[in-house]
């Protein structure tokens, strides 16, 4: 960190300034109602824009408000959330929920202290809403906003140290603006600013409001800052699916454990060895040569690469031991209704029509 670089307080007014000429605006969740920048805030992490632009409104339509998602049943959530990912964001937005609901009286908390306190919540996403909503002079700082800081003042050091993202949190709140009644534009200002200027690569400095006073462009190390994370090593997971239809043509699906891979989400029985896919067929009163082996399925998750092989066949009815793959025989008219991992929803498309 470069120690002779203090916190400069015309940020704070350019940026509201830039934003309120050059931001975004018009995006469904720019308002000043707790539940639907929450709602929204919830669905970014990790997702783009582009994507919660899609899935925002059908899910607004369904749950217009925290009462409404409190009530609602987990699998209908987890269907509406199908195909975004990080499931276990959806889990824990409704019992957020229910927080509100029950906890609050129904009205979401004015403090980030409080905000904090609802399940999913962190600090930087009870700071959002809580400067969107009450315009109270709290700062976030997700990865794009650790970027313009890291850039403006060349604050050199590893994003994922505790230490070094302490001191990201007091630089972003030095520079806060005075007048609350700026922080809803402040706030979407740093967000507009890391996703449309100060990118990870190729940034826009020529169009960026603060490119007289960004260090990391006086000094050339735009391309160094921040410090890229180490990466991840990517896993490599081989599955099989046992893809059971009764003779009616209904699907044997099962609710995944909460926890790991799809938790919480109506899957096929799902193993990790051929051996334990025919001790599952065994329950159902299967052979290895009643299975017909389909086509591998390659998905990606963020540290994952699966690799699902999909064993079909048709069973009689219930498995002989039902409490060791308890589930429910689901017709393809109704599977629409059960939250489905995005992998297995497109096979079972896909194949509807000739599986058996």
């Amino acid at each position: 960190m470069n120690e002779q670089a203090a916190p400069m307080p015309e940020f704070a007014l350019r940026l509201v300034k830039w934003q309120r000429q050059y931001g975004r605006h018009g995006l469904p969740w720019q308002t000043r109602e707790p539940y639907l920048v929450w709602l929204s805030e919830i669905m970014l992490q990790q997702t783009q824009v582009a994507t919660v632009l899609d899935y925002y409104p059908r899910f607004v339509a369904t749950f217009p408000d925290v009462q409404a998602l409190a009530a609602a049943d987990e699998d209908e959530i987890l269907g509406l959330w199908q195909g975004l990912g990080y499931y276990s964001r959806a889990r824990n937005l409704h019992k957020a929920a229910k927080q509100v609901v029950t906890e609050f009286a129904g009205r979401f908390p004015r403090s980030r202290i409080e905000l904090q306190t609802l399940c999913g919540v962190g600090r930087s996403t009870a700071a959002a809403i809580a400067a969107f909503c009450f315009d109270a002079r709290e700062t976030i700082l997700d990865g794009n906003v650790k970027r313009v800081l890291c850039r403006l003042l060349v604050l050199d050091g590893d994003i994922a140290n505790k230490k070094f993202e302490e001191k990201l949190w007091c630089t972003a709140e030095a520079l806060l603006p005075q007048d609350a009644a700026d922080m809803p534009a402040y706030i979407q200002g740093l967000m507009d600013l890391g996703a449309t200027v100060c990118k990870r690569s190729k940034p826009v400095c020529c169009v960026c409001p603060m490119n007289d006073m960004c260090l990391a462009r006086a000094q050339d190390r735009i391309a160094e800052l921040p410090r890229k994370k180490t990466a991840v090593m990517v896993k490599n997971l081989s599955l099989y699916w046992l893809v059971l239809r009764n003779r009616d043509g209904a699907v044997f699906l099962h609710k995944r454990p909460a926890k790991g891979i799809w938790g919480g989400l109506w899957c096929v029985p799902c193993v990790d060895s051929l051996a334990a896919l025919y001790e599952l067929a065994a329950q159902f009163g299967l052979a290895a040569e009643d299975l017909n082996e389909g086509a591998e399925i390659s998905h990606r998750l963020t540290h994952r690469h699966l690799f699902m092989v999909p064993f079909t066949a048709q069973a009689g009815g219930q498995p002989i031991e039902s409490t060791a793959v308890a589930g429910e025989w689901v017709s393809p008219d109704n599977l629409a209704a059960y939250g489905i991992p995005k992998p297995l929803h497109d096979y079972l498309n896909a194949v509807q029509s000739s599986l058996f």
